[in-house]
């Protein structure tokens, strides 16, 4: 496959979207000289960010609907991640032989320079950030791409031979390598939790789409895995390529290659490589994050002196237990991206602080929510929650748990006003010395908002408007 293999091919992109994907491949295949139709059931106002985009760009349109000529009469249909395989659109493609390619299965293809590709149900951004940052210090081409918001076919006029690119791999984009039987020559899994499952059958085919970042490893390649994650540690059986470890753990007396810690320190096999007292990053899943990265960067052997570097400088990214503000001794706390329970359950234990008021609720995944109500009732002063299909169910859990062990929790909403959520927060958190207002929803953000970030943006918009009002 070559880029001038798509001139004058007519291409339907199915799934515009909002985070960059959907524009990337847009505009890769119209600057490749395809005549490029992009179809979304979102309406021109839902998508005008990205139509913004791509302004400069000979794209045709058919948005609020899809239309089956428009998978007839194509040579190629490029699928978002987001859209399900079992669309009736691309049912239609397969009956009249259109092949559907995805923009990870084009770019694996063409892509001249090694991968890594990074995944997992949590911390696979953070991870996949800090390790760009740590391979920066030594190598002059490194690209960082993937789910991170950043379309990877719009990066491919950047990369070379000499190149080394670090790729962010959600479930659904590594179910876009399957045609292609290719996966990175480094691949990272961070964990396995429940993700998902208003998307996928069960667990099963879950963890099947994530397996897929090693399925077709060869014997020189390296698969680095998670040895404290239970499900993550066992993919050794099923790998062909090198294995590497990083464990919260004291790993030194074992055959265990890789990283861990001890003494309040993490080691690169044998060798220390910095102090924990160099994360800047809150959390214990974000040291495991950090052990993740450490493990790739000393891999390709970035010295322990660039690592300290860049840790003293990383306080992590955005939506990401991100502090907005300090207002009238309150601090202001945005975890967007926490959507699921076990997210939230990091974010909560990531603070010694009991003065907590939660700002929660959105969209169902199918996800449980008995543990996050279990410790919520402890952990917390007030719960402020967000409107949406999961909310009744996390709000039931909770009213549970309080019965069950006859305690009392300021309960507000749901609300469907982020502004409103965070005044209701501020009046709670007001109450006790040095609070913290956290938003880490534990559920999906659809609903209210077109995806986490928005509902992240208008939080931080509600805070600012709180500090302009004092």
């Amino acid at each position: 496959m070559k880029i001038k293999d798509f001139k004058n091919k007519k291409v339907t992109i199915i799934g515009l979207g909002l985070h960059g994907g959907g524009v990337g491949s847009a505009k890769f295949f119209s600057m490749a000289g395809a005549n490029v139709l992009v179809t979304d059931l979102r309406n021109k106002e839902e998508l005008a960010e990205s139509i913004e985009k791509l302004k400069k760009e000979r794209i045709k349109y058919v948005l609020g609907q899809h239309r089956p000529e428009d998978f007839i009469n194509t040579d190629l249909v490029i699928k978002n991640p987001a859209v399900s395989d079992k669309s009736k659109y691309l049912e239609i493609a397969r009956e009249n032989k259109v092949p559907i390619e995805t923009d990870i299965g084009i770019f694996f293809e063409l892509c001249p320079a090694p991968i890594i590709g990074i995944t997992g149900s949590r911390g696979k951004s953070t991870v996949s950030t800090l390790t760009a940052r740590f391979l920066k210090k030594k190598y002059s081409e490194v690209i960082l791409a993937g789910n991170i918001r950043s379309s990877v076919l719009g990066k491919l006029n950047k990369i070379d031979k000499k190149s080394i690119v670090v790729l962010e791999l959600s479930s659904w984009q590594l179910a876009g390598l399957k045609s292609h039987k290719k996966s990175p020559y480094c691949a990272l899994i961070t964990n396995i939790i429940p993700d998902h499952l208003n998307k996928y059958k069960d667990m099963d085919h879950y963890i099947r789409d994530k397996k897929k970042i090693f399925r077709w490893q060869k014997s020189k390649d390296y698969l680095i895995l998670n040895h404290d994650d239970e499900r993550v540690k066992d993919f050794k059986e099923e790998a062909k390529a090198q294995i590497l470890y990083y464990s919260q753990e004291n790993k030194e007396e074992s055959d265990f290659q890789g990283s861990f810690i001890k003494q309040e320190k993490i080691y690169f096999n044998f060798e220390e490589v910095c102090s924990l007292n160099e994360i800047k990053l809150k959390g214990r899943h974000n040291i495991s994050n950090v052990l993740a990265a450490i493990t790739i960067a000393k891999l390709y052997n970035v010295s322990n002196k660039s690592i300290q570097k860049t840790l003293n400088k990383f306080n992590g990214i955005e939506g990401r237990l991100e502090l907005i503000d300090i207002v009238n001794g309150v601090k202001y706390i945005n975890d967007t991206t926490a959507t699921i329970p076990e997210a939230c359950l990091a974010a909560l234990d990531s603070f010694s602080n009991k003065n907590i008021v939660l700002i929660a609720g959105g969209a169902d995944k199918k996800l449980d929510f008995t543990e996050l109500a279990k410790v919520v009732i402890k952990r917390i002063k007030a719960i402020i929650l967000l409107k949406g299909s999961a909310t009744d169910k996390l709000k039931q859990e909770i009213e549970k748990e309080m019965k069950l062990n006859n305690q009392q929790l300021e309960i507000i909403g749901p609300l469907d006003n982020m502004e409103q959520a965070v005044i209701e927060a501020t009046e709670q958190a007001k109450k006790f010395e040095e609070s913290i207002v956290l938003l880490s929803p534990a559920c999906a953000s659809f609903g209210l908002f077109r995806h986490e970030f928005e509902r992240g943006k208008y939080f931080n918009e509600a805070v600012a408007l709180l500090k302009n009002k004092h």
